[in-house]
């Protein structure tokens, strides 16, 4: 090769250097904002999911400790309207956080949500019952809060898979 030859390759090299050097910078910037955007939203999903998870966690437990309080004056012969009146917001705020959850959780925590639900509506319903004085046979005070009992192993379950989902590892 001649010296012209070789003037004339790197010039050549050159300046395609120079014309392709934006166009690959332009596709890392990109790609760099592709993935920027990728990891904010799985941020996003993860915060909306734990957000979920706390709100329908503590609405749960709300509306389960209520119940017990509940049975135990009705128990006693002591409920009162205000006590109503906060049973049901409590059901209301847990039925809103369990429906919030359903469009955002794995199907594994919908299962246990479900468990959970089933204990909750059933003793809500048995409250209302009993505050109404319309008692099933078998139904009282003393036997729904056993059967409530069920609901806490339950609980600590989907406790359990929500930390699980969020990588929280005991």
């Amino acid at each position: 090769m001649t010296a012209a030859v070789t003037a004339m390759i790197t010039a050549v090299v050159g300046v395609l250097g120079t014309l392709f050097a934006p166009v690959l910078s332009q596709r890392l910037t990109a790609r760099q904002r592709a993935e920027e955007a990728e990891r904010a939203e799985r941020r996003r999903l993860f915060e909306e999911r734990r957000a979920a998870y706390t709100a329908m966690n503590r609405a749960s437990r709300q509306f389960h400790t209520l119940l017990k309080d509940a049975l135990h004056r009705i128990r006693d012969g002591v409920y009162t309207e205000q006590e109503r009146d906060q049973l049901e917001e409590a059901r209301r705020d847990y039925r809103d956080r369990y429906a919030e959850a359903q469009m955002v959780v794995p199907e594994r925590v919908l299962e246990a949500s479900r468990a959970v639900n089933v204990v909750l509506a059933g003793i809500d319903a048995e409250v209302k019952r009993l505050d109404r004085g319309l008692a099933r046979d078998g139904e009282s005070p003393e036997q729904a809060l056993a059967d409530l009992k069920e609901a806490e192993p339950r609980l600590s379950a989907m406790r359990r898979l929500m930390r699980g989902d969020l990588g929280i590892v005991d």
